[in-house]
């Protein structure tokens, strides 16, 4: 990753250095400027789900001890993940 110094740009792992081009440097893209939309919309697995089992929910100031759940394959299939929503709060957490 090239960093500026001054009129140069430096490569951070082997200090290679060129000099800066301001045409260039104005096509480039940063993140300065963009505009951050949020965290994506994702859809609750345990949604429509109307098994229960007891744990705890891990948000603050619920005690709770009743989740819905649904148990997720991982990539690659190594092993599952549990997905789970507090019937009374409706945190959502998971456990891999």
């Amino acid at each position: 990753m090239m960093h500026t110094l001054g009129d140069t740009w430096v490569c951070r792992s082997c200090e290679n250095e060129m000099p800066r081009d301001s045409q260039a440097e104005a096509a480039m893209t940063t993140q300065d400027g963009q505009q951050d939309d949020g965290a994506p919309v994702v859809a609750d697995a345990t949604q429509g789900s109307s098994e229960t089992m007891q744990e705890p929910c891990p948000a603050d100031g619920c005690d709770s001890d009743r989740a819905y759940y649904e148990m997720m394959p991982k990539p690659g299939g190594s092993y599952e993940v549990r997905l789970f929503t507090c019937v009374e709060c409706g945190h959502r957490w998971r456990e891999s």
